[in-house]
């Protein structure tokens, strides 16, 4: 059982289109099982993505998704730390947040 769930905006749309929702959870898979990087490891690279990408919503997505994939807040944020050469500080701090923001929720 996941330790997180979405947000109840994606829980709408998932009640709302069913068939959209479950192409697109299918595709995920299909991506996922077509290489050898396991959940830990391909949570942690969606995490760089949605960083780089800044995209909030991305970056809580993968948050919950790879703490439900087994990986630490240690982790999570060292992946963001990562971005600071890349990005710059100030993107980098903006999405330290955006995964604060996931680890601070009341998981009830």
């Amino acid at each position: 059982m996941p330790k997180s769930t979405p947000p109840p905006r994606f829980r709408t749309f998932v009640d709302n289109h069913p068939a959209i929702s479950d192409a697109y959870e299918q595709l995920g898979i299909a991506i996922k099982e077509s290489g050898p990087l396991d959940d830990r490891t391909a949570q942690l690279v969606k995490i760089g993505i949605a960083v780089g990408m800044r995209h909030e919503g991305a970056v809580h997505a993968h948050t919950r998704k790879a703490l439900d994939a087994g990986c630490t807040p240690e982790e999570l944020r060292h992946a963001v730390v990562l971005a600071t050469t890349t990005l710059g500080f100030p993107s980098m701090m903006a999405a330290m947040t955006w995964v604060d923001d996931v680890l601070e929720e009341d998981p009830e």
